[in-house]
């Protein structure tokens, strides 16, 4: 089956939100949504949500899943913001965990914070399924950016989420805790065992020298020839030095810090003190 895709693109992070529909009814899921937050002011603003949201409701839409493709590093997700207002299951990689495990000691939780998965109403393994009213989906484990990245193959459509980017981009960093550029390269060959029709709708993008415009969706066809990491036949060996050598350069995203801590509990806050007031940690050269 063929689903609608609706891409909604947040110029502050580079994130792609996709509300995906079965065809022939009404059910949908919305994979990587995005929570406003100025980090100068300590504000969040739910204006990304809030578009996403009146664009369900315009179509009545019944969005059955809130998905999470990893624990992203560069923007506040809006899932259970999303869920109050249009119900829906919370759903990520099993190995949630994982990451949970590393920033809970990163940022000092306690153990009050439990590291089980359980802010999550679905933790995803390696060749599950779901569905969306007559659509199905599968899941792809694809490790690599972190430890929990997942893939959804959804009909003809693959979310990749931060594992590949448009072909003339390449892919992602591989340098945040639990990372790999090994895992990276065998996840993308995963993805890119699909069959070539398959269409590639990735998490952001940064727009490549010479390209005027943004884009997000491609085919596994297109990033077998043209992508520039991975494409034309490109080993492990020459990736895992090209992407070792390149993320050695790149700084942290600016809001890894309050993103982590949100994200890796389905993007709730942490809890608040006993005056009902909210605080994130700065951790100091522990990232």
């Amino acid at each position: 089956m063929k689903p609608h895709v609706k891409a909604f693109f947040d110029d502050a992070t580079n994130t792609i939100s996709y509300v995906v529909r079965d065809p022939n009814g009404s059910a949908a899921a919305i994979i990587d949504s995005v929570l406003d937050f100025d980090y100068a002011s300590g504000r969040t603003d739910t204006r990304s949500a809030d578009a996403v949201i009146d664009y369900v409701r315009a179509e009545g839409l019944d969005p059955v899943w809130i998905l999470e493709t990893h624990v992203h590093a560069d923007h506040l997700s809006a899932a259970p913001y999303l869920q109050e207002k249009l119900g829906g299951q919370i759903g990520i990689g099993a190995n949630i965990m994982t990451v949970q495990d590393t920033f809970g000691k990163v940022f000092n939780e306690g153990t009050e914070f439990q590291r089980d998965g359980s802010q999550f109403d679905r933790l995803f393994e390696e060749g599950d399924s779901f569905h969306i009213g007559q659509l199905r989906g599968d899941v792809l484990h694809t490790p690599g950016h972190t430890p929990a990245c997942l893939t959804y193959v959804i009909g003809d459509a693959a979310f990749v989420g931060d594992t590949l980017f448009m072909p003339d981009f390449g892919t992602a960093r591989c340098d945040f805790p639990g990372g790999s550029s090994e895992q990276m390269y065998d996840s993308v060959q995963k993805i890119l065992a699909l069959p070539d029709e398959t269409r590639i709708f990735v998490g952001h993008d940064y727009k490549a020298p010479g390209r005027e415009d943004y884009a997000w969706e491609s085919t596994v066809g297109e990033q077998k020839a043209k992508n520039i990491h991975v494409g034309a036949g490109k080993t492990k060996d020459e990736f895992v030095e090209m992407r070792d050598t390149r993320d050695a350069t790149l700084y942290m995203p600016k809001l890894i810090i309050p993103s982590l801590q949100v994200n890796m509990r389905a993007g709730q806050m942490p809890p608040a003190d006993e005056q009902g007031d909210v605080f994130l940690k700065v951790p100091v050269d522990k990232i």
